[in-house]
Order: structure tokens, then C-alpha cells, then sequence
């Protein structure tokens, strides 16, 4: 409600200025007797900037303020360049008043533009110079999460952030994202069934409204020539966040660097239903086991489920009574044998 105030009041002081520079002495003179079509102008352009607002709603705060900061640097440098120059053309008998407010002009835009370039491209490096931008490297608040492209393959990463259980941002780095499309371009079906997979699966976070997703772009220099779950890590600490991942490989290097890992098969582990020795429960048996007599069932969650003697009862529902829980990282293993009683 206070941005549409906002522009509102914006749209209403555009209209008194616009009428101000109607009525001023010095318009007829410069823009002649269209009245009107100089207020429908400035109104139609106000109604633009409006639109713009509207249309991008999300802002990045460090390229506006990379921005704004290389609008003023430029203004300055420009500034003082002018008043180097003036007394030079002046000294080689020049019109200063007829030629220099346009080398002025041109300058200006110039300077603007290079600064403002510099910042965007190298927004990430003035972290310690712009206090605006980041005060300091230690980020404050909650930790980015980085996604790694086994998280996003996976799938399940999308159906937890719709859950509006994560409060961080979640960073894609640009190489990871490289290396994505380079499995959905393979020449393996099945590569590049998951590599399309990966893509839909971004799109989808991209697009979500509840959820802070950005495309991190800017590489620090130590990342260079490195592999890419190194590059990753790096990454996560230069950035201060953890890693969202499934890989066992990388969960071990990031413990390693003392990276902290958020490893999504110990999260859908630690949600699935607990069962005690002692405890009974019915399950279907569907395959054989690999040991004697054993036979194999599976809970709704893809939990295993080795039952002891359970071979007899292929393709049957059977009650069975938990001996023993296994638990990896690679998941749940539930051991148990068919109970006689009720």
C-alpha cells in the first residue's frame, strides 16, 4: 500500500512541475505554444517509470547501488576534469561558453558510464570500500544456501522450498548452472533426461514467489583452474553460506574445508517414521533377499525393509516385528521377522 502511495504522490508532484515549467516566462520561448502536448509528455514518462517499477519487482540492492554510486563518482570525475579544462581552452583563445558545455555534456556521459560499468562488473570485489554494498564480509543475518548440481537434479529441492521452510537465499552458481546444460545437451538419453529434469527444476524455483533464488554470476580469482566441487566450496566460503547438496563425495571435501553442508537425503532421513526394536508394523514382501530365507519389502517412503524367514511370503502382506534399525547416510534399513502373534 506505501509503494502505491508513493507513486501516486510521485505521478501528482510530476503534474506540478510539468505545470510550473507551462506557465514559466521562458517555455513559450523554448518549446513554443505546445502546452499540452509538453504535459502529456512529462505525464506519459512519469506513467513509464512507473510501468518499469511495476514490471521489474525484484531489485538487486548492489547493482542499484553500484548504480548510483558510479552515477555520483562520474559526476564527480567530470566536475573536476572541468575545472582542469576550462582554464585550457580558455589559454588557446577557444569559445568556452559556446563549446564547452557540450564536451562537458559528452564527458560526463562517458565518465558516468565507465564507472557505473566498473561497479556492476566488479560489485562483488568493494565489499570492503562501499559500505552501502557490505560493510564487511562476515554476511549478516540468515547464511545463502548454494545449490550443487546433484540438489538440483534431484528435484526435491523445489518441493522443500515450497514447504516455506527455507529462509536463506539460494545462490546458483553460474558454472554449476554451465555444467547442467551440458548434461541436458549429452548424447545420453538418460543424461540428458536429468540435465532437462535440472532446468525445469530452476525455472520452477525461479519463478516461485516465496522463494529468494538468484544466479550468482561474479567468480572470485582463486576459483580459477579449480574443479567444480572445489570451486564450489570455495564458493560457499567466500560467500559465507552453506552447501545444499546430496553428493557423499562433496559432503566429505566440504567437512573438510569446515564448509557447512546441508545434505538432503540426512534431512528426508531424519522425517521418515521411527521404528523400535520390538515395535510391529505390516508390509508387503515383494523381492527375495540376498541372504538365505530373507525376503525384501518396502515402506511408502522407500524405506528397505529385510525381513528375516520372509521369503515364504512373496508377494504377501505381512505383519513383522522390528529386530534392528540400520542408519546411513545413504538411508534407512529396517530388519525384522514375521510375527506369529497379534
Amino acid at each position: 500500500m506505501g509503494i502505491w502511495l508513493l507513486r501516486g504522490v510521485f505521478l501528482v508532484v510530476t503534474a506540478g512541475v510539468a505545470v510550473s515549467i507551462v506557465n514559466s516566462p521562458s517555455f513559450e520561448k523554448a518549446f513554443g505554444a505546445n502546452l499540452w502536448l509538453f504535459f502529456v509528455s512529462v505525464m506519459l514518462a512519469a506513467s513509464g517509470v512507473i510501468a518499469g517499477d511495476v514490471l521489474i519487482p525484484r531489485k538487486r540492492l548492489d547493482i542499484i547501488t553500484s548504480v548510483y554510486f558510479g552515477i555520483l563518482i562520474g559526476l564527480f570525475l567530470t566536475y573536476t576534469l572541468s575545472g582542469v579544462l576550462q582554464p585550457l581552452m580558455m589559454h588557446q583563445d577557444l569559445t568556452p561558453n559556446e563549446r564547452f558545455p557540450i564536451i562537458q555534456l559528452i564527458m560526463g556521459v562517458f565518465l558516468c558510464y565507465i564507472c557505473i560499468s566498473l561497479l556492476v562488473q566488479t560489485r562483488d570485489d568493494f565489499r570492503f570500500v562501499i559500505p552501502y554494498v557490505e560493510f564487511a564480509k562476515e554476511v549478516k543475518g540468515l547464511k545463502p544456501f548454494v545449490l550443487d548440481t546433484s540438489v538440483i537434479i534431484d528435484g526435491r529441492i523445489a518441493d522443500l522450498a515450497s514447504t516455506n521452510i527455507l529462509d536463506s537465499r539460494l545462490v546458483m552458481p553460474r558454472f554449476i548452472l554451465n555444467e547442467l546444460q551440458a548434461i541436458s545437451d549429452s548424447s545420453d538419453k538418460m543424461r540428458r533426461a536429468r540435465g532437462r529434469r535440472g532446468l525445469d527444476i530452476l525455472n520452477k524455483l525461479r519463478e516461485s514467489e516465496t522463494v529468494d533464488f538468484v544466479i550468482e554470476d561474479h567468480e572470485p580469482p582463486e576459483l580459477a583452474g579449480q574443479p567444480v566441487d572445489m570451486k564450489l566450496v570455495l564458493l560457499a566460503k567466500n560467500l559465507g553460506g552453506k552447501i545444499v547438496t546430496g553428493d557423499y563425495a562433496l559432503n566429505k571435501v566440504a567437512h573438510i574445508h569446515n564448509v557447512p553442508v546441508i545434505n538432503l537425503n540426512d534431512i528426508a532421513n531424519s522425517l521418515k517414521p521411527i521404528f523400535l526394536p520390538g515395535e510391529s508394523f505390516e508390509v508387503r514382501v515383494v523381492k527375495p533377499g540376498e541372504g538365505p530365507g530373507q525376503g525384501v519389502g518396502y515402506l511408502d517412503d522407500g524405506t528397505m525393509v529385510v525381513i528375516e524367514g520372509g521369503r515364504d511370503h512373496l508377494g504377501k502382506t505381512i505383519r513383522i516385528a522390528v529386530t534392528s534399525v540400520l542408519q546411513t547416510s545413504a538411508g534407512r534399513m529396517i530388519f525384522g521377522r514375521p510375527q506369529s502373534g497379534p
